[in-house]
Parts: C-alpha cells; structure tokens; sequence
C-alpha cells in the first residue's frame, strides 16, 4: 500500500513524541511504501486531477536521521492508496482552502482520512455544541456582557479563542472577576471575534485527559495531561505532564456514544478532551498522543490506527 501523508515539514519533526513519526513507521514494518508532502505543495489545474510535489521516504529506524528521500517528484493524490491529512492547526484560511482541494482530490478518486468536509463540519471547541449533555456549562458569544453575565453566574471561569492550540490564549477568572475586561477585550477584540467561556473545573488537576477514538473504537488507555506548578493548562505545549492511564467508566461513555457518530462522517481518528466526567474540546485535525501512551501503557496505538486504515480501504473496495 502506498500513503501518502500530507504534514508539516518532516525536518520539523520532533520523532521521539510525533504521532504521525509512529504512524509512518508503523506503517513501514507492514511494508507500506511512505510518502509526505506539505499543504503548500497541493494543486489542481482545471481539466487535471490534484497533485503534489511529493518526497518518497524510507524511515532509517532512527530518531535523529530519521528518513532517506529515495525520490521527489509531482505525483496525483488519486494515485495512492490512502492520503492521511496530519497537518497540524491552526485551523486558518490556508488549512480550509486544503481541504478543498483534498476534497477535490477525492472526486479525482483519491481516499483522504479524515473526511475533508468533516474536518471542515467539526471545528474543535464548537463541535462540543453536538453533545451537550456530556459538556460542561459552556458560552460561545462575541457579547462582552453576556461573558459578564455567566461569570457573575458560575464565579469561576476559563475563556479562550475559538482557534488556538496546545493551551495558547486561555485564560482562567476567578471569583472576584480580577482582569475579566482585560481579557474579554483581549480575546474578542471589542465584540470582533467569538469566544468560548466554560465553568472552571477543579478537576483539571487530575489532568485534561486525550482520549483517542479510531475507526469508531476507544483506545483503552487515554493520556491524563496534569498542569504543573501554578499552571491551569495541561496541554504538553504548555509544560504538562502527560500520564497514561485506563479510561474510566465516563470516559468509555462518552467515548462509545460519540465514536461511532463520528467513525459515520469519516473521522477515522479522533481526540477527545476530557477533564473530570466533562468533554470539553473534539479534536479532529492531528489528534496526538500516541507515542506517549505507548511508552508508558504498552499500547500500541499507531498499530490501532494503520489496522483501522487498512480496514477503511478493505471497506471502500
């Protein structure tokens, strides 16, 4: 099978924690051929098929000089088996338009995981609207007094962009509402730009848990990211402690009732953010967290997920 994984530059790879690093040398010891391009390198031309300027690579079994380029050249994606889309967010104009074009691709032939338009339907703080009895007290609004309001109710709070990632722009205000103008004009913008505001929960410091769904199926083992020192943010990104862990009994919960509504869309791979017994983020984009919970839990998700690969193709004939 030939994949073709659409990524961020592989020099940039950091392999001893980057989950799409696992997937390709998973992938590779089944005897899978590899191959990788950026956003930037797709095209279409009217009266053509989408194509990228594509780095074939074998992976050298080591985490320095990881991989050897064996040949580049212009190739379309329909040509592969399996195109995998793990850019990583932000989610910007630049990720949307490559959805367009995977999807295009798709037309041409070509099997894109995930689903380019689901990308696009699941945007990951908003697609907790979906399942709002798993979630906990959660506002979306551009309104500064409507932000007032549900801190005036819940006391204490978390605000944060609709677009960031690994913990950037969170804000936490506690009950006496110290720096709420601040940071409401900070993150909309004087009512430019929609927020989310979530009640604070304690439970946090037990970790913000990455729970990965593949192919509609929990991994048994989630990843617990526990804030240290006086951090509130538990995102790796931010300095947290990742701990693997089994799932709880509300874990498997949510995760058995969302994965196989998602798994219909054409997610094949998702992360799901659990602090307490509360969902609080549907990450869709480049879940990560593999290696970590293979390590630690000797679990090997990357296998998980090229079984669940393998199985969509087998599927799609």
């Amino acid at each position: 099978m030939n994949i073709l994984f659409v990524a961020d530059p592989l020099e940039a790879f950091q392999t001893y924690k980057d989950t799409t690093f696992a997937m390709m040398r998973e992938a590779q010891r089944r005897g899978h051929r590899i191959a990788a391009c950026e956003p930037r390198h797709l095209s279409w031309r009217s009266g053509g098929v989408v194509h990228a300027q594509v780095r074939e690579i074998a992976l050298t079994g080591t985490l320095d000089d990881w991989f050897v380029q064996e040949r580049v050249g212009t190739r379309a994606l329909c040509d592969f088996d399996a195109v995998v889309m793990r850019k990583d967010p932000p989610f910007d104009s630049e990720y949307f338009y490559a959805t367009h074009l995977l999807e295009q691709a798709q037309r041409d032939g070509a099997r894109v995981f995930n689903e380019p338009s689901a990308l696009r339907d699941h945007p990951e703080k908003l697609a907790i609207m979906e399942f709002p009895r798993f979630t906990s007290p959660t506002l979306v609004t551009r309104d500064a007094e409507e932000v007032r309001r549900f801190h005036a109710e819940h006391q204490e709070i978390i605000l944060k962009p609709l677009d960031g990632m690994g913990g950037m722009g969170i804000f936490r205000v506690g009950a006496d509402g110290l720096n709420l103008g601040s940071i409401i004009e900070t993150l909309n913008r004087h009512g430019a730009t929609t927020i989310m505001v979530q009640r604070f929960l304690p439970e946090i410091a037990q970790g913000d848990k990455r729970v990965l769904v593949i192919g509609g199926k929990p991994v048994p083992y989630c990843l617990a990211r526990i804030p240290q020192g006086s951090e509130i943010r538990g995102n790796l990104a931010a300095g947290g402690k990742g701990v693997a862990q089994p799932l709880s009994a509300r874990d498997l919960e949510i995760a058995n009732t969302l994965g196989p509504v998602l798994a219909s869309r054409g997610l094949l791979l998702v992360g799901l953010d659990v602090i307490g017994d509360c969902l609080t983020e549907i990450n869709v984009t480049s879940p990560t967290c593999f290696q970590e919970i293979a390590q630690q839990a000797g679990c090997n998700v990357a296998a998980l997920f090229v079984d669940a690969l393998e199985q969509a193709l087998a599927a799609r004939g």
